[in-house]
């Protein structure tokens, strides 16, 4: 796929509003992040979460080792809040459709050595990685060669809470680095293959870590939304 035509998001509000927009959740939230020094500090990597809760797109972008251009879902884009995540460089994201424009546009802030986030469950559950695992974030890192990093966020939905809930003040949060999964460049044509395999294969890598930071951290994972609770 040509990234050429695709815009490189605006960065100057990501990296700038960083520091701000940490103190102030900090002031609500007791945000841990583990092991900040498994993330590279320099080149592409494609950031992949668990997806548990409202606040964990917020939190990839804003506590991760580096600042991340986050796949955002297209509905969040509307009204004033799409403005700022606009400028704040978010990648708007069709969930249910394919969606070449963003698929473009992160592969080249990939390829101009930033980072890239996904949530490769696609909506908020379990965060066990037990229902639907989708390919976007293996697709991404065959193309460019980014190693993935997982994400694991924890506290961040309160047991029996519903998709749009927010943890009560004072929440502890963990987000535990994982280990990068290094992943080869393949060239085009990439097949169906190669993309199904490269994703079974973070699947289990990301399970692995989801697991190890349970134990470190000593946390349990919300369990499934309530009944008839869909996060639309």
């Amino acid at each position: 796929m040509n990234s050429d035509v695709a815009q490189t998001p605006p960065r100057w509000l990501l990296v700038r509003a960083r520091p701000a927009s940490a103190w102030l959740i900090r002031r609500r939230y007791d945000v841990r992040v583990h092991h900040p020094e498994r993330f590279p500090a320099t080149g592409p990597v494609v950031v992949a979460g668990n997806h548990v809760g409202l606040i964990d797109g917020p939190l990839m972008s804003i506590f991760a080792p580096r600042p991340v251009h986050a796949l955002t879902k297209r509905e969040m884009f509307k009204g004033p809040l799409g403005g700022f995540l606009r400028r704040a460089g978010q990648i708007r994201l069709d969930r249910f459709n394919y969606d070449p424009a963003a698929i473009r546009t992160a592969i080249n802030v990939l390829r101009s050595g930033h980072t890239v986030g996904v949530f490769p469950e696609g909506t908020r559950g379990t965060g066990k990685f037990d229902a639907h695992f989708h390919s976007g974030a293996a697709y991404l890192a065959l193309v460019t060669g980014a190693p993935v990093v997982p994400l694991t966020f924890l506290g961040t939905r309160e047991p029996g809470g519903s998709s749009g809930s927010l943890p009560a003040k004072g929440t502890r949060i963990d987000i535990v680095v994982g280990k990068p999964m290094v992943v080869d460049a393949v060239p085009w044509p990439r097949t169906r293959d190669h993309v199904r395999l490269t994703s079974a294969a973070l699947r289990a890598h990301m399970r692995s870590g989801l697991a190890d930071a349970l134990d470190e951290t000593g946390r349990t994972l919300p369990g499934p939304l309530p009944q008839g609770d869909r996060d639309e």
